[in-house]
């Protein structure tokens, strides 16, 4: 079972980046981007207390999610301030304008340094889990990722991979489906489980024109502190 993070306590050493318009955060794997059938306190809500303590606001603080992770996933996750940044971002995501970069910590190695993946994916709502296949299916969604393999430690290796696309577990699913399980992933397959119920995948860099002021803005967000990402980390300082 993941490990609950439901307190306000550590959020501002989360904040990567914070504007008048926008704040993104470094999501740690058991935070959820929004509520759920747990009960626990999403990313936010935590957000919108900690604005609101931040900045002494005395009335609601407004606070639009813009996209999610899955719960056991960590990385960036950014939201809104303001009405007018939600609708623009959610527009950009919708029509495919922001980068997203995710790394993967593996247990086989990919059959190639470098590919791109297209799957069908269905999606099975009362297992909340995805089935690929390669060829068109009736329901099914065609999905698209690009992967780089960039090191690897005796047991494991670590992957750049590249959504084109944005499905259902989307990434777990279409690295299984090529016998590359993302460590601690059971429901993909892997043999076992992560001690805090996350899996090794995380959110590493988002780019994307911001919102008002036209700019580009490139985050990078640091993976878990935990031995196998600080091995990677250590052997990959340029990236």
């Amino acid at each position: 079972m993941l490990s609950k993070v439901v307190s306000n306590t550590n959020i501002a050493t989360q904040v990567i980046f914070e504007d008048n318009h926008l704040i993104a955060v470094n999501k740690h794997p058991g935070q959820i981007t929004q509520g759920d059938k747990t009960g626990d306190t999403p990313l936010g809500d935590l957000l919108k207390a900690f604005l609101k303590e931040k900045y002494r606001k005395p009335g609601n603080v407004f606070c639009g999610t813009i996209h999610r992770l899955d719960r056991p996933v960590s990385g960036i996750v950014l939201f809104a301030k303001t009405g007018k940044a939600l609708e623009r971002m959610n527009e950009q995501f919708r029509e495919r304008k922001v980068q997203k970069t995710y790394w993967a910590v593996v247990k086989n190695k990919p059959p190639h340094a470098e590919e791109t993946l297209v799957h069908y994916l269905n999606k099975n709502e009362n297992k909340n889990k995805s089935f690929a296949s390669l060829q068109p299916r009736k329901d099914a969604t065609r999905c698209e990722l690009s992967y780089k393999l960039l090191a690897s430690s005796e047991h494991y290796h670590l992957l750049e991979v590249n959504p084109m696309t944005g499905r259902h577990h989307q990434i777990r699913v279409q690295l299984s489906a090529i016998g590359c399980v993302i460590k601690g992933d059971l429901k993909y397959g892997a043999d076992r489980s992560n001690s805090d119920g996350s899996i090794h995948l995380h959110a590493r860099k988002l780019n994307f024109i911001h919102p008002v002021k036209q700019e580009s803005v490139n985050l990078t967000a640091p993976p878990p502190d935990d031995p196998l990402w600080n091995y990677f980390m250590q052997n990959l300082e340029s990236l």
